[in-house]
């Protein structure tokens, strides 16, 4: 597994030993990726595959999986801080799409700020290298429920 390797790198690089239970967190981050969990549902799965790893060293190795960019956070204001892989193929981090009926999070892949970005620089003469956006509303499944329902929310 490649990435897995890249990893390891990044580890000796920064002075980190490779151990199996980073290795096992790594992996369940990674065969998650765009499912935005939390902490607490990446322990539940990283304790399925092995049970012996404790809750504390979870939350220690994604706070270090962050510290070297490999993963960052996203809080969605659900009390709750959600991760995922750092991309470098990407200029900027995705959009998220969060429904208010379910809770569900999608990805939304258009960056459409661009033209504002070269607008900010432009004229503030201020360049943007990232912006995090989030928008709020319904689902496709939500919308249909809704009005099959003949429930409106605005």
């Amino acid at each position: 597994m490649s990435v897995l390797k890249e990893f390891n790198r990044v580890l000796k690089e920064k002075g980190y030993k490779f151990t199996s239970q980073r290795q096992h967190v790594f992996e369940v981050v990674v065969e998650n990726d765009g499912e935005h969990l939390n902490s607490q549902e990446i322990y539940e799965l990283v304790r399925k595959k092995y049970p012996e790893i404790g809750v504390a060293t979870v939350y220690r190795t994604l706070a270090l999986l962050e510290e070297m960019k490999l993963i960052y956070g996203v809080d969605f204001e659900d009390g709750f801080r959600r991760y995922e892989i750092v991309k470098d193929d990407k200029e900027h981090r995705h959009h998220h799409l969060i429904c208010l009926e379910c809770g569900s999070i999608k990805e939304g892949e258009n960056d459409l700020l661009g033209t504002i970005e070269e607008e900010i620089l432009r004229k503030d003469k201020f360049k943007v290298t990232n912006h995090k956006v989030k928008f709020y509303g319904y689902c496709d499944k939500c919308l249909k429920i809704m009005e099959k329902n003949n429930k409106t929310h605005t």
